[in-house]
């Protein structure tokens, strides 16, 4: 409106005015005020004057608290940015160090300590992990020696249970069966070959003969091999102690017997090769055969078909059935199995005689009934009814026209606990012990040639030493 509008200060010891002119004009006052004003526009635009003077009593201001706040904070984050820079160049990040006065001075405090997970973190770590691989090292490097001395141990023990009688050379790994092998045929040489076959009226040869007695001890099992399958949780193992050609007493054969339709005859040139499991042949049966009573004689496997009371003949050369004869009245498919059951009720067995069979009939209530069979026509020649009650005992075999039966399938200490004698007709109690050292026995025979029992035990295939007496 033209008019001047003017703000005064009472300053000490003076007056000082200002006017200020809407129109741009400076005044003109004693000692020149405007040489004073400090000309410049605000936030909105405006045209504004500003002056200072010196206050003749104070050194500073106090200031504000919210400059003092935000000054504490820049402090505060200048001093954050500087221990991060700094963690950063201790990294190893490649950073190009401290910034500005303020960092350098927080830079220069001193050394620094590393950020979570930083270098000092992952030294240690490491190290810790080294000391680890060192000590699993020494671990592995004491489990090769143990190794290796188990085997020496393993070594010298087979040695000392089977020696090899040549003069101090260790035993070759499979040495029981040229062992007992060579003794038979130390003692087959010294008698004429038609007086071991020879028998007497009772179905069994002359002790002078064949060196027959009665079992005395059964030794501690061997383990030939296993099965890796569950069809060989049971099975029956064989060798032939009166082969034909082309096969010979090493050749081996098996069966597992868990399924339905169980056909396959596994054949084996050796017992070494039985242990790594890999046959020479698998022969196809014309019909399922019945759990594991089944062996191997003069050429021929002698088995029971499945669920019948009939005895079949399987020629080996041939590969085909050359006899099948029914068993009368005998009882089948869990009629009058052995105690672990199986359908174990026809069990075929060999000795030093011939071929033989092991059931049970109604007649017989149970117990059990022993016939001695032709091994070409599967007739029966003879038969002995025994007081032992089949379904009380865990197996059996036969030697020397003996039965012998186990007491359990699964004790490990088991006993051999009746004997009958078809030369006398008579039984009698035994207690002869008898390990089952897997502790589910399904098979046991006895193989003349070797001198031995061949068992099934829990998928192992195992052998035991037995020694006779002569009565």
């Amino acid at each position: 409106d033209g008019l001047f509008k003017a703000t005064c200060w009472t300053m000490p010891g003076a007056w000082l005015s200002l006017l200020l002119l809407a129109g741009g004009i400076a005044p003109s006052a004693r000692g020149d005020p405007a040489a004073l004003l400090r000309r410049e526009n605000d936030g909105s635009g405006r045209c504004t004057y500003s002056f200072t003077v010196a206050s003749p009593g104070e050194a500073s201001c106090p200031e504000a608290g919210a400059v003092a706040q935000l000054r504490d904070e820049l402090a505060a984050l200048t001093a954050r940015l500087s221990r991060l820079e700094g963690a950063g160049g201790v990294g190893g990040m490649g950073g190009s160090g401290p910034r500005g006065a303020d960092v350098s001075g927080v830079w220069s405090r001193g050394p620094q300590r590393a950020a979570p997970g930083g270098c000092e973190e992952l030294q240690r770590a490491k190290e810790r992990l080294e000391e680890e691989k060192g000590r699993l090292e020494r671990e592995k490097e004491e489990l090769g020696r143990r190794l290796e001395s188990s085997a020496r141990e393993i070594a010298r023990l087979r040695a000392a249970q089977c020696p090899s009688g040549t003069g101090g050379v260790p035993a070759p790994r499979w040495e029981p069966e040229p062992l007992s092998y060579q003794e038979l045929q130390s003692e087959r040489t010294e008698l004429p070959a038609s007086r071991l076959m020879e028998e007497t009226a009772l179905g069994r040869p002359r002790a002078e003969d064949s060196g027959c007695g009665e079992l005395a001890w059964v030794g501690e099992p061997v383990v030939l091999g296993r099965a890796d399958t569950i069809a060989g949780k049971y099975g029956v193992w064989m060798k032939d102690p009166e082969p034909v050609a082309p096969f010979t007493r090493e050749t081996t054969w098996r069966v597992d017997t868990v399924g339905t339709e169980v056909r396959q005859l596994f054949q084996y040139e050796a017992a070494e090769q039985l242990a790594r499991g890999y046959p020479a042949k698998v022969h196809v049966l014309p019909r399922p055969l019945e759990s594991t009573g089944a062996v191997v004689y003069r050429g021929g496997l002698f088995f029971q078909p499945r669920r019948s009371r009939a005895l079949a003949r399987y020629d080996l050369r041939a590969e085909a059935i050359s006899a099948e004869r029914e068993l009368p009245d005998a009882g089948y498919h869990g009629q009058f199995p052995y105690s672990w059951g199986g359908y174990t009720d026809i069990d075929l067995a060999v000795d030093e005689t011939g071929l033989w069979v092991v059931y049970s009939t109604e007649k017989a209530k149970g117990a059990i009934v022993l016939s001695k069979l032709d091994p070409e026509t599967l007739e029966i020649r003879r038969t002995w009814e025994t007081n032992i009650r089949k379904q009380s005992v865990a197996n059996s075999f036969i030697i020397c026209g003996t039965l012998y039966t186990v007491s359990s399938y699964s004790a490990p200490n088991a006993t051999i606990n009746f004997a009958y004698d078809t030369a006398t007709g008579t039984s009698r109690s035994l207690s002869i012990p008898f390990e089952n050292r897997f502790q589910y026995l399904s098979m046991v025979d006895y193989n003349p040639a070797e001198r031995r029992l061949f068992a099934w035990d829990s998928y192992n295939m195992v052998a035991y030493p037995v020694r006779l007496v002569h009565a």
